[in-house]
């Protein structure tokens, strides 16, 4: 072990470094370590066999070939417990003490890691997204110029069919580029006085045609003007997401008269906005992934009523930039509510 002069300088320098740092010697006997590797392994103990703490074999493996042959050496690996965890460690060999140390230098990747399967399953997503209708379209499109290009009848019918998946890419399209544009300026704080009563009576009133047609009653519950710090249009694009979904999804299962109840009230120093529904309700295992993008409970049916899936993600977006919290919650057979939850 090295001295006592050493060891404390030794520890000085894992300790100032960014990342979790152990230093180990010869067996692999732990020597030092920072405060972040203690936080992360917390059986780590100087003195102690490194693989008691940290049962990775690739870095006791690797450790050894640094002592011995004093050439740097990098290791990924992956901790599936408590929870899973991906890492990347640096070994390199510190010859400045008076035994050789390995110094272990290891990053926590998960988020990285995560981040890239979002990009990669979201551009999956967006393409087969995409793919589906535009597959529809150019078919109709051969058979227009071949079997049926005589065919009246036939066109009309392929012709709105052509619309609809049109207006189905289009609505995709201004999805992305609205969730893009909101997390281009997520940090941003929106500063205009909105009134969120007023906010909720226009979407409502700009919805009632869409809930004559799904025979929903909507009902306001506000009983007076609630001002807030944030951006009207985003905000109705909150309101006119969760009201939608209330009446399109809601309605299924919920009686001969289905309504949606609309809230918007100041308690303390929130502002509150709420969409209550009567219908199905979602099961449990859904709700924690609700606000994922192209998650669907229901695709065919988010489909046919004309989801792209990225509805609850802008909501989501949204109100974190305004500060706030989107809670939802739902009992099966009893309808769910979503709350948004924005600072006065």
């Amino acid at each position: 072990m090295p001295g006592a002069g050493n060891s404390k300088l030794l520890a000085a320098m894992l300790e100032a470094m960014p990342d979790a740092a152990i230093a180990i010697a010869a067996e692999a006997r732990t020597v030092a370590a920072n405060s972040k590797a203690q936080h992360i392994w917390q059986r780590l103990s100087p003195g102690e066999f490194l693989g008691l703490a940290l049962r990775t074999p690739d870095i006791l493996e690797a450790a050894a070939e640094v002592l011995e042959t004093g050439e740097s050496q990098s290791v990924e690996w992956r901790d599936l417990v408590p929870v899973e965890r991906a890492f990347e460690a640096h070994v390199a060999r510190l010859s400045e003490f008076e035994i050789p140390l390995a110094l272990i230098v290891i990053k926590d990747v998960s988020e990285t890691r995560r981040m890239e399967r979002m990009r990669v399953d979201f551009v999956a997503n967006a393409s087969h997204e995409l793919r589906t209708p535009l597959a529809s379209v150019l078919g109709f499109i051969e058979t227009l110029q071949g079997p049926a290009r005589n065919d009246t009848a036939a066109r009309e019918k392929f012709l709105e069919i052509m619309r609809d998946q049109a207006r189905r890419m289009a609505r995709l399209v201004d999805d992305l580029l609205s969730l893009s544009r909101i997390e281009q300026h997520l940090h941003v704080q929106p500063q205009d006085r909105v009134d969120l009563v007023e906010v909720a009576r226009h979407v409502a009133d700009t919805l009632s045609p869409l809930a004559r047609e799904y025979r929903v009653t909507l009902r306001i519950n506000a009983p007076s003007p609630v001002f807030i710090a944030g951006d009207r249009d985003e905000l109705l694009r909150v309101a006119e997401n969760l009201i939608e979904n209330a009446i399109k999804y809601g309605s299924e299962g919920a009686g001969p008269a289905p309504a949606v109840d609309i809230t918007v009230v100041a308690i303390a120093k929130e502002a509150v906005f709420s969409v209550r529904d009567f219908g199905h309700g979602i099961d449990q295992e859904h709700l924690p992934r609700l606000t994922e993008r192209f998650y669907r409970v229901d695709t065919p049916a988010s489909r046919t009523k004309g989801g792209t899936g990225l509805g609850l993600a802008i909501v989501k977006h949204i109100v974190a930039r305004h500060r706030g919290a989107l809670n939802i919650t739902s009992t099966a057979g009893e309808g769910a509510e979503f709350r948004v939850i924005i600072p006065v």
